[in-house]
């Protein structure tokens, strides 16, 4: 967004004459934009008369041109140390009091269809959440794409008394604002950087920054928005929310391509996706966004259809084109922009991962190591492998990042090798987990004859299968080994001169087992 960051201290500029509210208002958007350069930007970062701050999507058409220049897709999103959501549970907030205008026949399902989409491909690269993962905190977490709905909200809270004037019923931003948080509040629900509140407004119900009007929802007097999303400090945390006013058929916002056949898609395209992408990267206005202040969203909202939108995927029955395909659902809205590349971008790259580096390299053989995995190409990975055993566990923090667990495995080294879409990643000398030596911690039975010839199951860790392990009674090698697994092999014991009590020891290549007295102790008779 364009923005001032230094907006909380930039007094309004007033130009000679300007004597009226709006007027001010207006001035004060002016010097928003003023302060963030000479080349305007296609949205706004706008500080609202209570002191709040809010980021917007504009119209598009002659008056939204007559305040912003299409931006020019240059210079990458820079991270200014604030907070990221890493991961989001979405609401979808219907305000629709008794005798309010109707939602058109299938708009709130079409929009809850679209959330519980977005949660089901969650983690994978098909659509454009799998861009925001490149995108980290302060403490290196990234923006997963880890989505889910929490459900539709019907509040019937009657609307109060119009705070504004440029609709017949016109809401501002602070009793938007006063609504969510009473509503929150009074059913105790999350108030978080992990849920935001998409606030879905019936047709006819408009809003305005505030009181003034100088700026407000596409179907009002002065209108400047199609959608904006921003936060509300409340004790004992924060509350993330859009206002995402209803803009069906208003080429403003919506360019009418519905590949639903459902008005539901002029939300996505009117604004909700992009505010959920801006969200998710930027929920305080302090996080990601470009040196001019667009964040995400905005780079790539450039009233092009090439360049906001990219290349359709294919055309819908209706004859609407569509670029994102969800839970096998066709949708149309606009691209993110992506640090990787430089570009807008409908959903990342589909490449083949790379393990680059692990850190500890080295754990135990019974397995249980937390080990981070860093390379390239992980986005929906698929299997995480040490070797030819999978993971106990693992979870894609990022693009570039996975947490793995190790399993059990064979003393000595293995390849760590991680899978997805793009396929599995080729073994090289910076992917190997070396397994310490092998232990024994248990022989049983834990006595016999000097003869030998005991059946015995020796207990431990890091064994190779099969018979590639040797098991020493002492200085004796013992016959018939068989490992079942990394920690159970059977083995027939070798005689002995004499009575008394052995180590026994495994030994894998050239690693053996260090003691571990009395459980590696074996008695001759």
């Amino acid at each position: 967004m364009e923005r001032a960051r230094d907006r909380a201290r930039t007094a309004t500029r007033r130009r000679g004459g300007i004597q009226s509210a709006r007027m001010a208002a207006l001035a004060l958007l002016t010097s928003v934009m003023l302060a963030a350069g000479a080349s305007s930007a296609s949205a706004v970062i706008v500080k609202l008369s209570s002191g709040k701050t809010v980021s917007y999507q504009p119209l598009r058409g002659a008056a939204a041109q007559s305040l912003f220049q299409p931006f020019a897709p240059t210079g990458n999103l820079v991270y200014h140390g604030g907070p990221v959501m890493t991961s989001n549970t979405n609401y979808a907030f219907y305000w629709a009091p008794s005798g309010s205008p109707a939602y058109p026949s299938g708009y709130q399902a079409g929009v809850n269809r679209y959330l519980e989409d977005l949660a089901h491909d969650s983690g994978g690269s098909q659509n454009v959440d799998s861009v925001a993962v490149q995108y980290t905190n302060s403490a290196a977490e990234a923006v997963k794409y880890d989505s889910h709905f929490a459900g539709a909200i019907v509040d019937t809270d009657p609307y109060p008394k119009n705070g504004c004037s440029e609709a017949a019923i016109c809401l501002t931003d602070a009793q938007l604002q006063a609504e969510l948080k009473s509503y929150v509040s009074s059913h105790a629900l999350p108030k978080d950087l992990a849920h935001e509140y998409f606030m879905l407004t019936p047709p006819g119900v408009e809003s305005c920054f505030d009181s003034a009007g100088a700026e407000c929802s596409a179907g009002a007097t002065n209108a400047a928005y199609c959608a904006y999303h921003g936060y509300i400090p409340v004790t004992g945390g924060t509350i993330v929310y859009a206002n995402d006013p209803y803009v069906g058929g208003n080429p403003g916002c919506d360019t009418g391509e519905h590949p639903n056949n459902n008005l539901s898609d002029s939300a996505l395209m009117g604004g909700l996706s992009h505010e959920h992408n801006e969200s998710i990267t930027d929920p305080e206005l302090d996080a990601w966004y470009a040196s001019n202040g667009e964040e995400n969203g905005d780079k790539c909202r450039t009233f092009k259809a090439s360049s906001e939108f990219g290349t359709p995927l294919g055309t819908a029955s209706d004859g609407s084109p569509y670029n994102q395909l969800i839970n096998g659902d066709e949708y149309w809205y606009q691209q993110e922009w992506s640090n990787e590349g430089s570009a807008c971008k409908q959903r990342s790259a589909v490449v083949k991962p790379q393990v680059t580096k692990l850190a500890p390299k080295t754990g135990p053989a019974v397995g249980g190591t937390a080990v981070t995995i860093t390379g390239t190409g992980f986005t929906g990975a698929t299997s995480v492998s040490f070797g030819a055993t999978a993971a106990t566990s693992y979870t894609v923090d990022s693009g570039t990042s996975i947490s793995a667990v190790a399993p059990a495995g064979t003393a000595g080294s293995v390849d760590v090798v991680v899978t997805g879409p793009g396929g599995t990643s080729a073994t090289s000398s910076t992917d190997l987990f070396k397994y310490k030596s092998p232990t024994v911690t248990a022989v049983s039975p834990s006595s016999g004859p000097k003869a030998g010839g005991t059946s015995v199951t020796i207990s431990g860790s890091g064994f190779a299968l099969g018979s590639a392990t040797t098991f020493k009674f002492a200085a004796s090698v013992a016959a018939s080994v068989n490992c079942v697994s990394t920690s159970s092999c059977t083995v027939i014991v070798p005689s002995r001169a004499k009575a008394g009590v052995v180590d026994v020891k495994a030994t894998v290549g050239t690693v053996k087992s260090p003691k571990n007295a009395p459980a590696d102790h074996f008695t001759y008779l």
